[in-house]
């Protein structure tokens, strides 16, 4: 879902020029850990032979920030994979994550959607320009604006009018994400929601601009592509998560709905400043906005394939829409341009109430990274941030002293 993540991302570039790579209203992100900052300066001039190990010490030092109690880091860099995991899951009980760990990633589940989205879009099964209403069962005359239709398109660059959640309840909880009551009204408002319940929602919709125009994060458009998904290729949206990525990226391991021994495998989390463990985000009617779950190794397999350039992970980089020369938004990246350091990338961020985590893609260096924190608050996407800064400092040094590559 990821409430958590309508915002950051340098503020989406102020709200798309101010809210660039988190992904929802969960989590406006404020103070930059001076401590992360300080590391990567004290790098600067002289590159370290090791990245492993600056990893390592990106990673202890995140963890070092006001309520976070562990984290994982996972980084592909030209054809090399590092992971790293550091601190313990609940407070109390040494146990850190570990590869099996099973990690809710919230709305970086929307990539995910896109890239499928980008597949069905190259084989001609959903054109971008496809009024939505192609794909509904009844008359929903109001998902469109004097005449302007929501289109594929509108769904996949967050510019369909569209509100960020159904129930629209779930936007007026989500607005004070770090109260300590919200996870439990979270799960109150989803207690036995499903599809009919979505739909009978979609229909009091009402779209107050042209489709197309401005930036509003959405989860409920990515639900609807789910669905559209579902529509086209006659199959239920986890099959089809499942069997894409195992087939096109070697990830069998990807779930939305979890088995009992899975659900033993799930991560531990932290919401806001409550002492005690949080219950998982809250079963959405899709899954597809933000209930994705994944283990380290698996996101490193996701990071190859969005660093190998194949059709469907170009596709799902292309622009939809440009907010200014610097900021776009493909199916669901989040593209920033004219960074000086990390050249064009995308990136996405993920939040639900007990785990936040950020995905990069940075062709200037054939370079992917994946961070993840078991807890879920206002300040934890910047200190990720900060972490992930510092080691594109790092790597981008020693790419000057020593050439692409380096001494890894």
């Amino acid at each position: 879902m990821s409430a958590l993540s309508a915002l950051p991302f340098k503020r989406r570039r102020m709200q798309a020029i101010s809210m660039i790579v988190r992904n929802r209203p969960w989590l406006h992100c404020l103070a930059l850990s001076a401590a992360l900052l300080a590391a990567g300066c004290a790098r600067k001039h002289g590159p370290a032979k090791d990245l492993g190990a600056d990893i390592d010490e990106v990673a202890a030092t995140l963890i070092e920030q006001p309520l976070l109690h562990s984290t994982s880091i996972g980084v592909v860099y030209r054809g090399k994979q590092f992971i790293r995991h550091r601190g313990d899951m609940e407070t109390g009980k040494p146990g850190p994550p570990t590869d099996a760990t099973l990690y809710e990633i919230g709305s970086l589940s929307k990539t995910l959607a896109g890239t499928l989205m980008a597949n069905a879009v190259l084989e001609h099964r959903v054109g971008l320009d496809d009024d939505v209403r192609m794909y509904l069962h009844g008359d929903y005359p109001n998902l469109q604006y004097k005449g302007d239709p929501i289109r594929v398109r509108h769904l996949l660059s967050h510019t369909s009018g569209l509100p960020n959640m159904l129930p629209d309840r779930a936007n007026t909880v989500l607005a004070d994400f770090t109260d300590q009551r919200t996870p439990g009204e979270l799960n109150a408002i989803y207690a036995g929601y499903g599809k009919a319940d979505f739909f009978r929602d979609l229909h009091a919709v009402e779209i107050g601009q042209a489709p197309g125009k401005d930036y509003a994060y959405s989860s409920t458009g990515t639900e609807l592509v789910a669905h559209i998904l579902e529509t086209v290729y006659k199959s239920d949206y986890e099959s089809l998560l499942r069997g894409f990525f195992h087939d096109s990226a070697a990830m069998p391991g990807l779930r939305i709905r979890l088995d009992d021994a899975e659900a033993a495998r799930l991560a531990v989390g932290y919401h806001s400043d409550n002492p005690v463990p949080t219950t998982p985000m809250p079963q959405l009617p899709w899954g597809a906005s933000g209930n994705v779950k994944a283990t380290v190794p698996e996101m490193m397999k996701y990071l190859e394939f969005q660093l190998a350039g194949g059709p469907v992970a170009t596709e799902s980089h292309r622009p939809l829409v440009e907010f200014d020369p610097e900021f776009g938004i493909g199916y669901f990246w989040n593209i920033v341009s004219g960074d000086r350091l990390k050249g064009v990338y995308y990136a996405h961020h993920g939040g639900v109430p007990r785990s936040q985590c950020y995905i990069y893609i940075m062709p200037k260096y054939d370079l992917g990274i994946f961070v993840i924190t078991n807890q879920s608050g206002d300040q934890t996407a910047r200190a990720m941030e900060a972490a992930i800064d510092t080691l594109v400092e790092r790597i981008a040094a020693r790419e000057d002293a020593e050439g692409p590559g380096g001494s890894r």
